[in-house]
């Protein structure tokens, strides 16, 4: 195999962090040289990068080519296809777009639903064509507000993604389950820690989606578990559990809505505060659950269009913005302003009703503004909530008698110890977090219909073909893994994707040991090995010793002082164990070692 010389290697390592790294593995990556910044988002992969790169990539292909082929497409793509499934407008400012020397729309591939889709209509008309799985590797873009944490949110970045096509849901369910098998055995060769949880399709469109989460203390996406029954679910697709049914005839004994003066309550601990001492409960005191909180949003829409939205959540909870923005996808939420305040005169801020909201033209709000509440707002629970008049609330006000809402929304904050939405039983939700590494999607004939994907069936109709989307991040397992996998000295990379098996050392200056090193490197090599051998003659044992740490291979040789008793020193990167070895046994004990 390559003796990669440390001599000759293009190859920078870093005593300090660079100035932009929030995460470990940014950190390393940079400081250890696998690769370098560009501009935010945009990094250049350097040898040893791109060795482990393609290491990636190799065990993705081994899995997938069990189930699926590999082909490749652009990555600079017309807009009419994107055009046809509506995605040219509501990737709104998260795609690159440009246009050719004719004036033509084009954008950089942020993934390929629609390539794939056409490819397979172009080919195929008939079920006896199907079913079919394609994939590919490539690299995609997509423009970032924030890049962030080095590759783990970038603009450039290389994906998996892969599509399965069948004829009917049955055999969407099998493809899907392939893939998903297929999943597994890549991340359990990968080296990290991952779970497997409920998701949101998102953008994505389609029904039943899974997430892929290497689990990390820094990840972006918190997710909940339940110990007692194994559920788990990214926070936004977390479905809340709705009270059961009031009887008609508790509903119909519940007394009449109240309004009372609230002075001096601007919050919702400082009203809960007011009605224990001011209006008392008999059977318990009143907490922060107990009110309604109704929160006022714009939505703003990729293709310009705005639209107000009031969210009625229990007061004991916050607005959780990623589950509000997974709902309204893919339009964005964003702050009401003070002139929208004032261009809906019916709002009276601080003291906002639900009896004022509702899109329903039946209902005649004062408003008119559709609105949403959470599921625990269901018909027959009562609530204290604005009398949309100033310093005044209301008592006791009745969802389902008093007040209806235009649906509901998933949207409020999800809280260690909530009951859990499968069993309901144990100790209830924990939470954690993770970085999103796969992501499955069984996505139904949404781009299919779009872009009239048929095929004739067995008895000669035309039927359209149902798909499956299923995406790894490549370039991002990388830093998933790198995360993962350091210590205070740098990088211990699993031995399956290291940019070599073996790092050689050569210290001290007696010629003697730099050419038992090299006799050394080039047998590893041609036992197949893959060797890293520091070769450079000047530069001190302590500064080689870090380096070595640092670049994280799993296996080091270092052969020095202990050469003139006829021994080398092999050490576990990962564990710290050390051995002497005779320099006549070196190879064979490397080999053992490397090969297990």
């Amino acid at each position: 195999m390559t003796v990669l010389r440390m001599s000759s290697l293009f190859l920078r390592t870093l005593r300090e962090d660079p100035a932009d790294a929030e995460v470990p593995s940014h950190r390393l990556l940079v400081r250890a040289g696998y690769i370098r910044r560009v501009s935010p988002g945009i990094y250049t992969w350097l040898p040893l990068g791109l060795r482990v790169l393609r290491n990636v990539e190799r065990i993705v292909r081994e899995e997938m080519d069990q189930i699926s082929q590999e082909l490749l497409f652009p990555a600079l793509l017309p807009r009419e296809p994107f055009e046809a499934t509506g995605r040219w407008v509501e990737y709104g400012d998260n795609i690159f777009r440009l246009k050719d020397r004719k004036d033509g729309d084009y954008l950089l591939g942020p993934t390929h639903e629609e390539l794939f889709t056409l490819a397979v209509k172009d080919m195929f008309s008939s079920y006896k064509d199907l079913p079919v799985s394609l994939y590919q590797i490539q690299t995609k873009y997509r423009d970032e507000a924030r890049p962030r944490a080095g590759l783990l949110r970038g603009r450039e970045f290389v994906m998996k993604d892969s599509y399965s096509f069948d004829i009917d849901e049955a055999g969407l369910a099998k493809s899907y389950d392939a893939h998903r098998d297929a999943y597994i055995k890549i991340f359990d060769r990968l080296g990290f820690h991952y779970v497997i949880v409920q998701a949101m399709a998102g953008a994505m469109g389609g029904s039943k989606s899974e997430e892929f989460l290497a689990t990390a203390e820094n990840g972006e996406d918190t997710y909940v578990r339940c110990e007692h029954c194994g559920y788990a679910a990214n926070v936004e697709a977390v479905r809340v559990p709705a009270p059961a049914p009031v009887a008609a005839d508790v509903l119909a004994g519940m007394p009449p809505a109240q309004v009372i003066d609230t002075p001096g309550t601007p919050t919702i601990e400082s009203l809960v505060d007011f009605l224990n001492s001011a209006h008392p409960r008999v059977d318990r005191p009143w907490a922060a659950g107990d009110t309604l909180k109704n929160v006022v949003l714009m939505l703003s829409y990729p293709d310009g269009r705005r639209e107000p939205l009031v969210v009625g959540v229990p007061g004991d909870r916050e607005v959780d913005e990623k589950r509000l923005a997974a709902q309204v996808e893919p339009a964005v939420a964003v702050p009401f302003t003070d002139s929208e305040f004032a261009a809906y005169p019916g709002l009276v801020r601080g003291y906002i009703g639900p009896q004022a909201l509702g899109a329903d033209p039946e209902r005649a709000s004062a408003t008119g503004i559709r609105y949403l509440t959470d599921p625990r707002v269901s018909e027959g629970t009562a609530w204290v909530t604005g009398a949309n008049l100033n310093g005044k609330h209301v008592l006791g006000l009745v969802a389902g008698r008093d007040f209806s809402s235009d649906g509901t929304i998933e949207a409020a904050e999800v809280k260690v110890g909530d009951p859990c939405p499968s069993c309901g039983q144990g100790e209830g939700l924990q939470a954690a977090r993770g970085i999103e590494m796969g992501h499955i999607f069984q996505l139904g004939t949404k781009y299919a219909q779009a872009l009239d994907l048929k095929v004739l069936d067995e008895s000669g109709k035309l039927v359209t073909v149902v798909m499956g989307s299923y995406g790894v991040g490549v370039s991002r397992a990388v830093a998933c893994v790198a995360e993962g996998n350091h210590d205070e000295f740098g990088l211990c990379w699993p031995r399956e994707i290291s940019p070599a098996d073996v790092h050689i050392v050569a210290t001290g200056k007696d010629e003697e040991v730099f050419v038992a090193a090299e006799t050394l490197a080039r047998e590893l090599a041609d036992e197949g090995l893959d060797v890293v051998y520091d070769d450079r003659r000047g530069v001190s044992p302590g500064v080689k010793f870090k380096d070595s740490e640092l670049i994280g291979v799993p296996t080091i040789v270092v052969v020095g002082r202990g050469l003139a008793d006829g021994k080398v020193e092999i050490k576990d990167r990962r564990s710290g164990e050390r051995r002497e070895v005779a320099v006549g046994q070196a190879l064979a004990e490397v080999c053992r070692e490397v090969r297990g």
